[in-house]
C-alpha cells in the first residue's frame, strides 16, 4: 500500500517468516550455529525456544534452505493439542505415508519402515515439530522411540522440536531423562539488544531498495525498542503501522514520539 510512497519495492515488516529476511543477531547467530552441529550428528534431537515472534520459524526455515533435499526428507507437524493417535497419524502423513492403518502399531511399523527405506539409500529423516509445548508427556516418549527405531542399527531421524519459553521447563523436566540425553543442540531465542533494533529495522528495509525514506529520527530506534521489547514480530507489527501511518499522513519522517 505504501511502497510507491517510500520508494521502496515491497513491503519490509510481513509478519510471514522469510529466510530471505533472515537477520543475523547474536542470539540468532549462536542458534544458528548449534542447529548445524546437532543436525550434523546421524540422530538425536534439536530443541528450539523462544517466544512468540522471537524468529523461531525463520530461523528453522533459514536452516532448511542450507541443507540439501536429496540427502534429507523433511515432515513438518504443527502440534494443537494433539493426543497421542493424532500425532502418529500427523507424523506418518508429513512424510507421505498413509495414516489411515488400523493400529497405532501399524502406523509406527510404517513409519520404522519408512525410515529404514531411507537409511539404505543413505538418506535422514527430519522431522519439525512446532509448538511442541502442546505435546502430551506420553507423545516426547513417543518421538523417542520412534527417533531410536527398533533395528540393531539406529535408524537416521532427526528430531526438531520448537516451541514457547515452556517447552525448555518441559524438557528438563524429570520423567524426560532419555530425552534430555538425546539432545544433539538446544538453543534458546531471547530478544533483540537495543543497538540490534535499529539495525533489524535497516537491515529489512534495505532488503526492499531502502534509499533513507523513511528517514528516523535520533531516538526513534530506542523508543521502538522500548515499545517492542526487542521481540522481531512485534517490531514488524509496529513498524508497518508506522509506516502506513506517514503514509496517510503524508509524511516520510518517524520521530521517538
Amino acid at each position: 500500500m505504501y511502497e510507491s510512497h517510500f520508494g521502496i519495492s515491497g513491503p519490509p515488516f510481513q509478519l510471514s517468516p522469510d529466510p530471505s529476511f533472515y537477520f543475523d543477531s547474536q542470539g540468532h547467530h549462536d542458534a544458528l550455529s548449534a542447529l548445524r552441529r546437532g543436525l550434523a550428528e546421524p540422530t538425536g534431537f534439536v530443541v528450539v525456544s523462544g517466544e512468540i515472534g522471537a524468529g523461531k520459524t525463520t530461523l528453522v526455515r533459514m536452516l532448511l534452505s542450507e541443507l540439501d533435499p536429496s540427502k534429507l526428507v523433511v515432515g513438518q507437524v504443527l502440534t494443537t493439542q494433539l493426543d497421542d493417535a493424532e500425532l502418529m497419524r500427523a507424523v506418518a502423513m508429513a512424510f507421505g505415508i498413509p495414516g489411515d492403518a488400523d493400529t497405532a502399531e501399524a502406523i509406527e511399523a510404517g513409519l520404522q519402515a519408512f525410515l529404514l527405506a531411507l537409511a539404505k539409500e543413505g538418506r535422514r529423516g527430519l522431522l519439525i515439530v512446532d509448538e511442541a509445548q502442546n505435546l502430551e508427556r506420553s507423545s516426547f516418549h513417543w518421538l523417542v522411540r520412534l527417533e531410536k527405531g527398533h533395528s540393531p542399527t539406529r535408524i537416521p531421524l532427526k528430531v526438531c522440536l520448537v516451541g514457547q519459553p515452556e517447552l525448555r521447563e518441559i524438557v528438563a523436566s524429570g520423567d524426560l531423562v532419555e530425552l534430555r540425553q538425546r539432545i544433539a543442540a538446544q538453543c534458546h531465542l531471547g530478544p533483540l539488544a537495543l543497538n540490534e533494533t535499529g539495525a533489524y529495522i535497516r537491515h529489512r528495509l534495505e532488503k526492499v531498495g531502502w534509499k533513507g525514506v523513511p528517514r528516523f529520527e535520533p531516538g526513534a530506534f530506542e523508543e521502538i525498542h522500548r515499545w517492542t521489547g526487542g521481540i522481531p514480530r512485534r517490531i514488524n507489527l509496529l513498524c508497518n503501522r508506522l509506516m502506513l501511518s506517514r503514509f496517510l499522513s503524508e509524511t516520510t519522517s518517524i520521530d521517538a514520539t
